[in-house]
């Protein structure tokens, strides 16, 4: 079963319980019998892990203000070791 969010211009915002894919376009308000359009909302992504709810916030963050870098970050003193095919080292080097 999923949720669905209608809203009231009078009496807000209401939830529905339905199958999946079954929800109406618009449903009348069972306080003031009013037609109300479904609302769409975020899924509920606060049930997953931290690690995924940070990555999620901060991709969403960086749409709106992307970070502003003046440099590649630092790496990390390892350098990369010989190839594994003896004919890459015959390549020309930028």
């Amino acid at each position: 079963m999923a949720t669905y969010r209608y809203r009231c211009e009078t009496d807000g915002p209401h939830e529905v319980a339905r199958p999946i894919g079954t929800a109406e376009e618009t449903l009348d308000c069972p306080e003031c019998g009013a037609a109300m359009p479904r609302v769409f909302a975020a899924p509920m992504l606060a049930l997953g892990s931290a690690s995924a709810r940070s990555l999620i916030e901060r991709t969403e963050r960086s749409r709106e203000r992307p970070d502003v870098v003046s440099a590649p970050p630092p790496t990390s003193g390892r350098r990369a070791g010989p190839a594994a095919d003896p004919a890459w080292s015959q390549l020309p080097r930028p």
